[in-house]
């Protein structure tokens, strides 16, 4: 097995809190009764109840009566400003998130203060994106420049995750917007702090020095209002919440520190230091773990003064993970005594109010290390300490997918539950890539396809390093299929439920074959029959293929293709599945929507011996 190896710095106690962050301010939802949240109103835009988009008609978008999507019917592309669409909110800094749904071949943007794109694009089955692509943030444009160099400091989605015209897709951008002195001088240009598709970070922290093309505004602001695009083809929105932050954040002064030298495993330390003598004391510019210099068993009692100008509810988040502590502000536990990780919350006035953080270290392979984390009204989190510990360099372990196609490992599904609360996990999967970029994990112990992705192949980092726990992960846009369950069984009639396991099905896996180029088709038995499974990506790199072929089938043998909320059969021949994904099925499989304990399966009785249909996403 060939692997690449990349090298990075990780940081032990960001890594740590990397999925957990505190709460935060709470975001505000975007009406869409009707159109009063913009101005003007458009004739191109409406507020519908849903929309529908055929993945094979160019721009056609289907709207339903009712309320809380957001359409754009543009038919074919009529350029003009006069199509986009500006909110009466005006922002600065700034976080949302929206659902959204781009017809075949269309072409729309998310304008952070009108002037700064995010593309929304129909990149269906493009490999190497580029800046008009889906997620990437479009280029500025200057007709001044020669021929060939116009457009300039775009950055490419550094991977295609978006999905098929006409499903939804899922956008989370942080905003940061430039700064001015008081003269109205531009000290500071935007930024991208991160930009998320379907769940895939394409941007982290990407500078932007003035705006893009065809903004609203050529200027720059500490404020502007969100632009969508309406111009380039037809699109929907929905679900368009937003964070503001333009409070001014808390400070830390008058910091002093006293060291005790010993070892304290119980964390809250406050009894026991007050008849302590301290070994160093001192004041610090900032909050660090590095002032003292002893190495290991001891306690630093951190006293200062946070300035609070907003009064509201704060949250903190703490980590120390070379010892534990507690924390105090205005003489109340906000978090704690704990070890490693811990967190609080803590309704504070405004005001200048007495800090008081304990750490005590007793970890001795560990650096000193401290990371307080805090956000409230009106600003984003930010970290108040100055340093963090470091652990060694890590070189993260990504499969090289033309080196390395098929590799077996567990697989947690993260969105599906496991039986003690965590993600599900497959314990004999099967990861499979292709040059078409489009990936798939298969569950050996229930003959079932698990989930699809595109874009990049597998990080193993967690399979090989340390001591590993033998998992791999997906590093593209992930298209679950639900809990893994048989994809063959015999029903006792039309509203038995499906089987939860492999009990009383003779399953018996039979590993997998190899063909002429080098693709598996997965083999077992079940129900007295050996199935053979061949699941390939489809050369434009719009999904899969699967055809399933049973010997010595007998009669009433059942195939379940999907099992979602909601199935929907198109006009195309398409079945719609949550709104996600697609399912084609060949001729010579007739597939049903059937409706047990609220949740929606599309079956398909056995015919002639195979099962085959196309999953697009």
């Amino acid at each position: 097995m060939l692997l690449r190896f990349a090298s990075v710095s990780c940081w032990l106690l960001g890594l740590g809190l990397a999925s957990a962050q505190p709460t935060g301010p709470k975001p505000t939802r975007l009406p869409l009764n009707d159109l009063s949240a913009f101005r003007p109103a458009r004739a191109n835009w409406s507020v519908v109840g849903d929309v529908m988009a055929n993945p094979y008609q160019e721009s056609a978008l289907t709207v339903q009566p009712g309320t809380s999507v957001l359409a754009n019917q543009m038919p074919k592309p009529t350029y003009g400003d006069q199509y986009n669409l500006l909110t009466n909110m005006e922002h600065g800094d700034l976080d949302i998130e929206l659902d959204y749904m781009i017809a075949k071949g269309s072409n729309s943007g998310v304008y952070l203060q009108g002037r700064y794109e995010v593309q929304l694009y129909d990149s269906w089955g493009v490999k190497n994106p580029t800046v008009t692509d889906n997620g990437s943030i479009y280029e500025r444009w200057d007709e001044a420049r020669p021929k060939g160099t116009k457009g300039f400091e775009g950055y490419p989605a550094h991977q295609n995750a978006g999905r098929a015209p006409g499903l939804w897709q899922h956008l989370k951008i942080s905003f940061q917007a430039p700064r001015f002195d008081a003269t109205g001088k531009k000290i500071a240009n935007a930024r991208m702090l991160r930009v998320e598709l379907n769940g895939v970070l394409l941007h982290e922290n990407v500078e932007l020095y003035g705006p893009t093309r065809a903004a609203a505004f050529t200027d720059e602001k500490a404020v502007g209002p969100l632009m969508l695009q309406g111009d380039h083809g037809s699109v929907a929105f929905r679900n368009i919440q937003y964070t503001s932050y333009d409070k001014v954040r808390p400070a830390l002064s008058d910091i002093s520190f006293s060291v005790y030298k010993g070892r304290f495993d119980k964390f809250d330390q406050e009894p026991v230091l007050s008849k302590l003598a301290f070994e160093e004391k001192g004041t610090a510019p900032e909050l660090t773990p590095s002032v003292s210099h002893l190495s290991n068993d001891f306690v630093v009692q951190y006293k200062g003064i946070l300035k609070v100008a907003e009064p509201g509810e704060y949250a903190f988040d703490m980590a120390l993970h070379s010892g534990g502590g507690n924390l105090k502000i205005n003489n109340q536990t906000v978090v704690k005594p704990f070890q490693w990780e811990g967190k609080g919350t803590a309704t504070l006035p405004a005001g200048n109010l007495p800090f008081e953080l304990t750490y005590t270290k007793t970890v001795d392979w560990l650096p000193p290390s401290m990371r307080l984390a805090i956000s409230g009204p009106g600003f984003r989190q930010f970290v108040m300490s100055s340093a963090i510990g470091e652990e060694p360099e890590t070189d993260p372990i990504l499969v090289d997918a033309n080196q390395t196609p098929i590799l077996r490992s567990f697989m947690d599904l993260s969105g599906v539950p496991g039986p003690k609360g965590g993600p599900y996990r497959v314990v004999h999967a099967v990861s499979v890539s292709g040059p078409e970029q489009v990936y798939y994990t298969y569950d050996l112990d229930n003959g079932a396809l698990v989930q699809v992705w595109r874009g990049q192949f597998l990080d193993s980092t967690p399979m090989w390093h340390d001591r590993g726990d033998g998992s791999s992960r997906p590093m593209g846009m992930v298209q679950h299929m639900g809990k893994p369950a048989l994809f063959l069984t015999k029903l006792a009639n039309n509203q038995a439920e499906w089987p939860k396991d492999t009990t009383g099905s003779s399953f018996r896996p039979k590993g997998y074959v190899l063909d002429a180029n080098d693709k598996p088709t997965f083999r077992y038995y079940t129900n007295g029959s050996l199935v053979n499974d061949a699941v390939r990506p489809l050369e434009n790199g719009q999904g899969v293929h699967r055809e399933v072929t049973i010997e010595n089938a007998g009669s009433g043998l059942t195939a379940r293709l999907a099992e979602a909320g909601v199935i929907k059969q198109l006009d195309n021949g398409l079945y719609l599945i949550d709104g996600l994904w697609y399912i084609r099925p060949d001729s010579g499989t007739s597939p049903v929507i059937r409706t047990v304990n609220g949740r929606q399966e599309l079956i398909a009785p056995v015919a002639n011996g195979k099962v085959s249909y196309s999953l697009l996403f």
